[in-house]
């Protein structure tokens, strides 16, 4: 076992009394010692149940015969982080998450690990990890937040945050929004709705890396025995040598996307599926993932997408119902998973309850999928729309731009009422690189919905959006502005082309204008300190078509 390193031999005296100083029995030396890699905090709903699930994880290695050892990592919120300076942090996050697993688990010499995470970057960051270091690992999350209610209706994280354009209209008071605040997100969990989350949530089990049953509510007492199948699992993928590389396969990616593609998952799965791959050492091709789109049905509408909660999905079946849907159509790769067997064994008997929730190919809510690549003179390598959240009659628009620098001054026109109907939002130096940190878009997409805009404005930016986002929104655009993109280049009232339907994101203006724009512009420095953790980030990461990952080897 890889651990001997730490613990047999003469010479590992000192390590086995450190470890008989922490009250180790000398016979729990001699088994699999498994990390426990717990994300647990008192900073959002996501984790505070994740105590719950590492007592019911470690319960199960100790039945099955391993040494469980818990160690923490990092995780932000988004929804505390957002809108102000806290959301360059995020993303660039998502990279010390991996880095602090890494460190821990070669420093350690740990046998396997359970990867015990919830809510935007964490996930992600866990999975990376474990295709990076390649030793015996799973994912448990701590499951989906239940559905809020407000007035006798069910209520979201998204209904929330569009609420304050009603506040802002006066079409909501500011009592009842007191009111609203204190039930619309009611427990533990990640946030109701098909934010990245819960999107990376459903996506690893779709890659093969969690054991079916992750659309599980947080407050279920099958979530805790799934976490106790889970460390009970883990020391038999130990004893069998099962790693994540002969997991996140690019079958395993297939079936990502596949899923992904089905229930309109968030923009954000197209930042972390390629840096998971990338870690995984697979290959991952934006024109697969057009290819994917084109051919997989769109068969859960979520919010922001739809009326449906995650609570819905769960109760319709869930991720393997979902899967056993598209494997009916031939849409899925049969690879193998951390139960020991592939795919389709995991799913074979597996039953959609709710065909209003997860419906089939023919009542699909469309024939193609929920995300969309853009491309363009605005977006040469490409950039992203969540197309199962936008409007029929927003599907293509041209209209005037109105350009913001950052994201806070473009709040402030949407909620001031500057922004009219027809007009295209810009907003740049929010990408990887220039924001840094790639700062999602949610409150400008929810001021714009809230105060009645929806169907009539569109917004295109360089930085990303939350999973919780919908309408004619386009993130990811790259080249960033910070780069030298086209997109640092637009002007207030510039004609711009959003067309969703046909892949294009276009700035309707002579290129010898743009020409002279290039020889005077001065690009915008990053708003970091030096010595700063971001400044080195924004000096390291790459395209958001890339995953935003990191440079690494001769790119240094």
């Amino acid at each position: 076992m890889r651990s001997h390193i730490t613990t047999k031999g003469l010479d590992k005296s000192t390590q086995r009394g450190l470890y008989y100083a922490m009250g180790i029995l000398p016979e729990e030396l001699d088994k699999p010692l498994i990390a426990v890699v717990n994300s647990q905090n008192e900073t959002m709903p996501g984790h505070r149940n994740l105590d719950i699930i590492s007592k019911a994880v470690k319960e199960g290695i100790l039945q099955a015969g391993g040494t469980p050892v818990e160690f923490p990592t990092i995780a932000i919120c988004d929804g505390i982080a957002m809108g102000h300076y806290g959301m360059h942090y995020p993303l660039a996050s998502r990279e010390l998450i991996a880095d602090s697993i890494e460190c821990m688990m070669n420093a350690h010499a740990y046998d396997g690990m359970v990867l015990i995470s919830n809510c935007d970057k964490i996930t992600p960051g866990m999975l990376m990890a474990a295709a990076r270091l390649n030793v015996p690992a799973i994912n448990i999350a701590g499951g989906t937040m239940d559905t809020g209610c407000y007035n006798n209706k069910k209520t979201s994280f998204i209904e929330l945050i569009e609420a304050q354009g009603e506040v802002a209209r006066g079409i909501m008071t500011n009592e009842e929004m007191d009111e609203f605040e204190h039930c619309a997100i009611p427990g533990c969990g990640a946030c109701n709705e098909l934010g990245t989350g819960n999107t990376m949530l459903y996506l690893s089990e779709a890659m093969g890396m969690a054991l079916p049953g992750s659309a599980l509510p947080a407050n279920l007492g099958e979530r805790v025995a799934l976490a106790k199948r889970t460390g009970i699992k883990i020391v038999e993928l130990v004893n069998k040598n099962i790693c994540p590389r002969d997991i996140i396969t690019k079958d395993a990616i297939h079936n990502a996307l596949r899923v992904t593609m089905a229930i309109g998952g968030s923009s954000n799965s197209m930042l972390h599926l390629p840096a998971i791959a990338y870690e995984a050492g697979v290959e991952f091709s934006f024109d697969d993932v057009e290819k994917i789109s084109e051919t997989t049905p769109l068969l859960s509408k979520i919010k922001p997408s739809g009326d449906d909660y995650p609570a819905d999905f769960s109760r319709a079946g869930g991720v393997a119902a979902l899967m056993n849907e598209l494997k009916e159509y031939g849409l899925l790769k049969d690879n193998l998973t951390v139960t020991g067997k592939n795919i389709f064994e995991n799913i074979k008997n597996v039953k959609v309850k709710d065909d209003a929730v997860i419906r089939t190919k023919e009542t699909a809510y469309s024939q193609t999928g929920g995300l969309k690549i853009l491309y363009g003179n605005i977006a040469p390598e490409g950039a992203i729309c969540k197309s199962a959240g936008v409007l029929p009659e927003m599907m293509k628009h041209t209209g005037p731009a109105r350009v913001f620098d950052q994201e806070e001054p473009a709040v402030k026109a949407i909620y001031g009422g500057e922004i009219k109907p027809g007009d295209v939002v810009v907003i740049r130096y929010e990408g990887p690189k220039g924001g840094p940190g790639m700062r999602e878009m949610l409150s400008p997409t929810a001021a714009i919905v809230g105060m009645g805009l929806g169907d009539s404005v569109s917004l295109i930016t360089d930085g990303r959006f939350s999973g919780a986002s919908r309408g004619a929104a386009v993130g990811h655009v790259s080249p960033e502005a910070a780069d030298g993109g086209l997109i640092a280049f637009i002007k207030d009232g510039d004609s711009v082309t959003v067309d969703i339907n046909d892949g294009l994101v276009t700035l309707n203006v002579d290129e010898s204008v743009i020409e002279q724009r290039k020889k005077n512009w001065t690009p915008h420095n990053p708003p970091v300190f030096e010595g700063s953790y971001l400044e080195r980030y924004s000096k390291l990461v790459k395209s958001a078509m890339t995953g935003a990952v990191l440079r690494r080897g001769k790119e240094l």
